[in-house]
């Protein structure tokens, strides 16, 4: 298993060991052993998983604190474009982006830590993503930032993707950022 680091500090790409043959493959999705000697020591209690079809975009959200999680994630089958926004208010890089292709082929999987807002956009039909996360969902913590923000810019290339109720009414970054004064 290797730890990449981004250009974002806490937020990281596992690169799991796949092992190949004419049967089939095999690799570990987790190890809590080899993941806390990178630094990625917590307990994870809730698995997610959802399906959705091509152009579905889930986010950006995240659980205001102190019911924040931290999410290990990845794609079982099918391919989606992931973004996670550092929204730690203290943080050099609050506000930065940064995304990754993660698909049923490549089995790479990110680890988004406590304090990100964190969405994804579906690139193909019968997409199913599954994550780990650090806390238990607590909806009156629940919160999101609108996923075509301005000030955010992040680099979608998708015009109308299907969204929810939920995500079309998401407050901006501006509006978050006027909740942490």
């Amino acid at each position: 298993m290797d730890i990449l680091t981004t250009e974002i500090p806490g937020l990281l790409i596992i690169k799991p060991d796949v092992y190949t043959d004419d049967r089939g493959y095999f690799f570990e999705s987790y190890n809590k052993t080899k993941l806390a000697n990178a630094g990625i020591e917590v307990d994870f209690v809730q698995d997610n998983e959802s399906r959705s079809m091509k152009g579905v975009l889930r986010g950006l959200h995240f659980q205001n604190a102190p019911y924040a999680q931290g999410k290990l994630v990845r794609v079982i089958k099918g391919a989606v474009l992931d973004v996670a926004v550092d929204i730690r208010k203290d943080s050099p890089t609050f506000g930065k982006w940064a995304s990754i292709l993660l698909t049923g082929e490549n089995k790479l999987m990110y680890w988004v830590p406590e304090g990100f807002a964190h969405g994804f956009l579906t690139l193909e039909n019968d997409t199913i993503f599954t994550y780990k996360c650090s806390g238990v969902y607590h909806k009156p913590a629940e919160a999101a930032i609108r996923w075509d923000d301005p000030e955010l810019d992040i680099k979608w290339n998708i015009d109308n993707p299907t969204l929810s109720n939920k995500d079309k009414v998401a407050p901006s970054f501006a509006d978050y950022k006027r909740l942490l004064e």
